[in-house]
């Protein structure tokens, strides 16, 4: 079981309010996020690493619902962006420019200069896009997202570093990186990586942060050293969850070491998935339950235009029939969607209790890219999202 999620009476609880009720009271398929687990991630991971001048940028890719960035901005956290909507987003959520981080990638000079008229900083990702920032700001201060050559994740497609990553400035072009800086008057004033998400090894970061670390060392008078995201969270039940404590430790000692003999620049983090993938879960009702010669399939009226991870990367999520989460009487099933799609399976030969028609299927660990890649297929809406605080649930995003 993911955190705090109960069982009482054999059904599911989310933050105290059972499952099924949620679905009577808004309808089904439901996206049902726990903002206390948001909360608790942000300060288990802002209390791991305890060098004084670090922060934290939300990475809202992950989820950007207005009503989720606002719990994250009342515990202090920034938010980091991608696109002229993800800034937009920020600031109706109340974030100030200060706090927000804008990272571009084959952008067009329209979204660059939206982001300059707004103050924002910007990691800048290709030379054109340096050469374009210097035309639009000359003079301005920037930070330069490099590929030193290391990338790593939990699927090929989430690895954002390396030689073959589209992402950042090879380290080999720094020098035209300067010439161009140079030639607008551009002030460097931070370095920033990512090297790719889902990581659940604390060497695999520490191996990334020491070699950006020891490329910051390039540059005189940085202000802040960003080290991009990728925190993981475990998804199967056989995962072992990432140790923050020893992450955060070794961390903190290679900050410190690097802040003696440099200077006491700002550190950032730009965590995205391990905020919020494991506050959230999909609900659906089971509609049908189809025996072949081969497989029983029971099908729900969610699918992949709800959450597309297991389709598109493979993913694992834990799936509990939320009305009968303890039965002992359970079989191996394959849980599909409603979409005429032959890849909208979310689990193959699955061990679940046995289901019957209008249970409720709870998909867990469903808080990150869900909602956020779900899309309008076969004519089927995206689901409502409720937002269970305090043990009350409101809604916060409409079908």
């Amino acid at each position: 079981m993911l955190h705090n999620f109960a069982i009482q009476d054999n059904k599911l609880q989310i933050g105290g309010i059972d499952a099924e009720e949620l679905l009577r009271q808004y309808g089904s398929p439901l996206y049902v996020y726990d903002a206390e687990i948001v909360r608790q991630q942000y300060r288990t991971l802002r209390d791991a690493i305890t060098y004084p001048d670090t922060r934290f940028f939300y990475a809202c890719k992950a989820n950007r619902n207005h009503d989720i960035l606002k719990v994250l901005q009342a515990e202090g956290c920034g938010l980091e962006a991608v696109s002229q909507d993800e800034v937009a987003a920020g600031l109706r959520a109340g974030i100030r420019a200060e706090n927000i981080v804008y990272t571009c990638s084959f952008v067009d000079k329209e979204e660059l200069q939206f982001v300059i008229n707004q103050g924002i900083m910007i990691n800048i990702d290709s030379l054109t896009q340096l050469e374009w920032y210097g035309q639009m700001n000359p003079g301005g201060r920037v930070s330069l997202r490099i590929n030193q050559g290391i990338g790593h994740g939990g699927h090929e497609h989430l690895i954002t570093g390396g030689p073959d990553s589209k992402f950042g400035i090879d380290i080999a072009q720094l020098d035209e990186a300067r010439r161009i800086a140079a030639q607008y008057n551009l002030h460097i004033v931070g370095v920033h990586q990512h090297i790719g998400s889902l990581i659940l090894d604390p060497q695999i970061f520490m191996k990334a942060i020491r070699k950006l670390l020891e490329t910051a060392r390039l540059f005189e008078n940085l202000e802040f050293i960003d080290f991009g995201g990728g925190f993981g969270v475990p998804y199967k039940e056989t995962d072992e969850p990432l140790d923050m404590a020893l992450l955060g430790k070794l961390i903190s000692d290679e900050l410190e070491q690097f802040a003696s003999s440099y200077s006491r620049v700002q550190f950032r983090f730009e965590p995205g998935r391990y905020l919020v993938a494991e506050s959230g879960v999909l609900l659906a009702t089971v509609t049908d339950i189809k025996e072949t010669p081969y497989h029983t399939f029971v099908g729900i009226d969610s699918g992949f235009n709800h959450l597309i991870r297991p389709a598109m990367y493979g993913s694992y999520h834990q799936i509990i029939n939320a009305s009968r989460a303890t039965a002992e009487k359970t079989k191996k099933v394959w849980l599909v969607g409603n979409i005429c799609e032959s890849a909208d399976i979310l689990a193959r030969d699955r061990e679940l209790p046995e289901c019957q028609r209008g249970d409720t299927i709870a998909t867990l660990g469903a808080g990150a890219y869900g909602y956020a890649m779900s899309f309008f297929y076969n004519g089927r809406k995206q689901p409502e999202e409720v937002l269970v605080d305090n043990g009350t649930a409101r809604l916060i995003s409409e079908r």
